[in-house]
């Protein structure tokens, strides 16, 4: 497997990447939308190795009596200690300048630079856009400024600032701020590399052999970015001669604040010629700004014996700009007709979405109208998608939508028809806890469920005994007995052995601080608790044969299987991109193994593989089902599989493989979640796919029986949403996750004809699922609107 071990660093984004797709749920009208972040922003050496005149020598202040207005949390990755107290110097500086609620997480790696000339580079960990708070849903904000303009955090797997420092630099390791003419100083370079992974930073790209410049998600840093007629960066065509013209020409900041404490003057930015990848536009002019002291800290280069004393009034000025809405553009045309406009069924409503016309970045468009062609009615908004209310359910319904700005009005594009449905009821199981992760099974001859609760971070149990549901808090809140106090996150699985009424419950579940894979055994009276895997000193590398516990992130997914012979837990190593296995045979310790990832013989497969999990017993053969990322272009995956492993009994040796679906004409990504269920015919399988069209967000559902791979049927979520994120199946019937809500499908109906609506309420992250028998009724476990309720129609 060629470069598993240094995989970990993109994976948790790729993990968030394929939950979410390219959208996360966002409650009322509008969906979060989130792009990788690509572009880097560097200090670079300064073109002399002897201090120059221009070398600022302002004192800057320390961080002993600094007001810190935020958080931020470093992880370091081969760090020496002498540079870690340079890099917190810096951290404590932007504390008192950057105000977030939310703490802001920075990846800082320490090695050698692809560039000699590199001192350091920075960027944001992704970029959102439409999320509650946004100053101007047209626009993409980085992940820090995203998150404290929401005032929580959009994602909570992902660095908010990735930071390289170049190991090789002839760096001051002194810590007295006074680098001699031949050293350069480590805190100046993480005063302006952290500026960039806050938001000062343009997004654009440059092709230097066709002249063309991009932006394909325009920051708000773009739009305060103006040629001298004062038309936004971020309003010109994308991709362009035009753009790429304007990036090798003055451009100048137009925000009000920036102006302001520039005397009253739009500060010049950098735009050499040719253009410069990583110091174009994202730094003040080097020739206007370097002898300007504290305000130098945003120049491109640093000189040897140089120090930078920011950040000064400037660049904080500016970054206060960020958070404000920029004015809007000047429009030079008549809006096209907005596009990819469809309506979405709701509840006495239904939620129409669009894209914005091709030419919205010269047409300004300052509002859209959507109508209703049945009842007149109408709404205008400024982004997509849009609820239209008042609908009689059972009624069909159209939708006509159209741009304005300053000169005029667009066409109008026109939805299909759409047909408002009622959702289902629900009944709420515990009004205290939000349930974002859920999972069910039947214990000692009762409906169990097992759920988080992310406000105090809990994992629970619930069974039912007659009609009330016993609550007990299982771990995340401290205690004795192998208890942790760290919050339980991410997947949970349960399993059952035993008999009748004296089974034991075998819980799996991880925790979001030491990221371990944890056990509890409950046996209807008393809980024992212990670490499987991810607490050992050490990696337990895929390449050695003696498989042992490891200090591996194992806290992604898992999945388990109970039977008299034992308990058997799998679950996917992060740090290292393979499945592993745990078997705990009775009266023994717990036996490790590899299960996939690691090798292409014996039908084995390389993929980075079990961001999705679940197995399932039967008959004393074991079955686990799993996706596997093949191809990942940005951050996201643009090939992968479904996997199935099975093997009967429990000797290590004898598992069997097979994808079940893969890259082809058809689909670009098998994967994104998966289920098993056992069905009168065998054990079935479902799964999600995307199309080329779609990645990186899933399109289509598709299952097929275990005995018979190759049949493999579908539907899409047709007027419902496109099916993402989560799903959950009993063989008769899927729930899953559509446009941030949940619905329902039925096997036996073909197509969306089988498709119902479950909730309406859009969720701001994806939620698991389950299924639950009660009294011989099956209800949807999952929570609506923050609790922890039973659904059915």
């Amino acid at each position: 497997m060629q470069n598993l071990l240094g995989r970990r660093v993109g994976s948790a984004t790729l993990v968030a990447a394929l939950f979410a797709g390219v959208f996360l749920g966002a409650p009322a009208q509008a969906l979060v939308r989130v792009a990788p972040s690509t572009v880097w922003g560097h200090t670079f050496a300064g073109t002399s190795a002897v201090k120059s005149a221009n070398a600022t020598t302002t004192n800057k202040p320390r961080s002993a009596n600094i007001e810190a207005k935020s958080k931020f949390v470093v992880n370091y990755k081969n760090f020496p200690e002498w540079a870690k107290i340079e890099v917190q110097a810096a951290i404590d500086i932007w504390s008192a300048n950057f105000q977030s609620s939310v703490p802001i997480s920075v990846e800082a790696s320490w090695g050698r630079s692809p560039s000699w000339g590199v001192l350091g580079s920075a960027r944001p960990g992704n970029y959102y856009s439409g999320f509650e708070g946004a100053p101007d849903a047209s626009l993409w904000y980085p992940s820090a400024l995203a998150n404290a303009l929401a005032k929580k955090d959009l994602d909570k797997v992902s660095s908010e600032i990735i930071i390289q420092v170049n190991s090789t630099a002839s760096w001051n390791q002194r810590g007295d701020s006074t680098p001699t003419s031949r050293e350069y100083d480590l805190e100046s370079v993480m005063l302006h590399e952290l500026a960039h992974g806050l938001g000062f930073l343009s997004n654009n790209t440059y092709d230097s052999y066709f002249g063309f410049g991009s932006i394909d998600q325009p920051t708000p840093f773009d739009a305060y970015t103006q040629i001298p007629d004062g038309t936004r960066l971020a309003d010109l065509p994308s991709p362009s001669l035009e753009l790429g013209n304007a990036l090798q020409n003055d451009l100048v900041w137009g925000g009000p604040l920036g102006v302001k404490a520039n005397g009253g003057v739009k500060p010049k930015l950098y735009t050499p010629t040719p253009y410069e990848g990583g110091s174009s536009v994202s730094h003040l002019d080097e020739k206007t700004f370097s002898k300007s002291g504290l305000d130098s800290v945003m120049t491109p280069n640093l000189d040897a014996g140089e120090v930078f004393g920011g950040p000064g009034p400037l660049l904080i000025a500016m970054m206060e700009d960020l958070r404000n809405k920029p004015p809007v553009g000047i429009a030079t045309v008549i809006p096209q007709t907005p596009r990819n406009v469809r309506a979405l069924v709701s509840d006495s409503s239904a939620i129409v979405s669009f894209d914005a016309p091709v030419n919205v970045r010269t047409a300004q468009i300052s509002t859209y109208v959507i109508k209703n062609l049945k009842t007149g009615q109408e709404k205008r908004s400024i982004t997509s998608p849009v609820l239209m209310t008042g609908l009689k359910n059972g009624t069909s319904y159209t939708f006509s939508v159209y741009a304005i700005n300053s000169i005029g009005e667009s066409d109008a594009a026109q939805t299909g028809s759409v047909i408002p449905q009622a959702a289902w009821k629900a009944t709420v199981l515990d009004s205290a806890a939000d349930g974002k992760s859920v999972t069910s099974t039947t214990f000692n001859n009762l409906p169990t469920v097992a759920y988080t609760d992310s406000k105090n971070g809990a994992l629970k149990i619930a069974l039912l005994s007659g009609k009330v549901w016993k609550k007990i808090t299982v771990d995340g809140t401290g205690g004795t007995g192998g208890r942790t106090k760290n919050p339980i996150t991410g997947q949970i699985s349960l399993c059952v052995n035993g008999a009748g009424t004296k089974q034991t419950l075998h819980i799996f579940y991880s925790d979001s601080v030491d990221k371990d894979l944890r056990y509890a055994a409950y046996d209807g009276k008393k809980f024992t608790f212990e670490v499987v895997d991810g607490n050992a000193p050490l990696l337990n590398s895929y390449e050695d044969p003696i498989r042992v516990r490891g200090n591996s992130d194992v806290s992604v997914s898992n999945a388990c299987v109970a039977s008299a012979g034992g308990v058997q837990v799998f679950y996917r190593d992060e740090s290292q991109g393979i499945l592993l296995g745990a078997v705990k045979k009775k009266g023994e310790d717990w036996n490790y193994e590899l299960v996939d990832g690691d090798r292409k013989t014996d039908d084995r497969t390389t993929g980075d593989v079990a961001f999705h999990l679940r197995a399932l017993g039967n008959a004393g053969t074991t079955y686990v089902i799993y996706d596997s990322v093949l191809v990942v272009n940005q951050k996201f995956a643009t090939s992968g599989a479904v996997r199935v492993a099975w093997r009967t009994g429990l000797d290590e040796n004898t598992w069997n493989y097979k994808s079940l679906d893969f890259t082809d004409g058809a689909v670009a990504v098998a994967g994104y979640d998966v289920s098993l269920a056992k069905v009168t015919n065998g054990i079935q399988a479902t799964w999600l796919t995307a199309s080329v069209l779609t990645v990186p967000k899933a399109e289509n559902i598709r299952w097929a029986l275990l005995g018979a791979p190759a049949n493999i049927l579908q539907t899409s979520g047709g007027t419902f949403g496109t099916p993402g994120a989560h799903i959950v199946s009993d063989g008769k019937q899927l729930a899953f996750e559509c446009e941030g809500r949940i619905c329902f499908f039925d096997y036996s109906k073909a197509g969306p004809a089988g498709i119902k609506l479950v909730t309406t309420a859009q969720n701001p992250e994806p939620l698991r699922m389950a299924w639950v028998t009660v009294s011989k009724v099956k209800y949807l476990l999952a929570s609506v609107n923050g609790k922890l309720s039973l659904l059915k129609p």
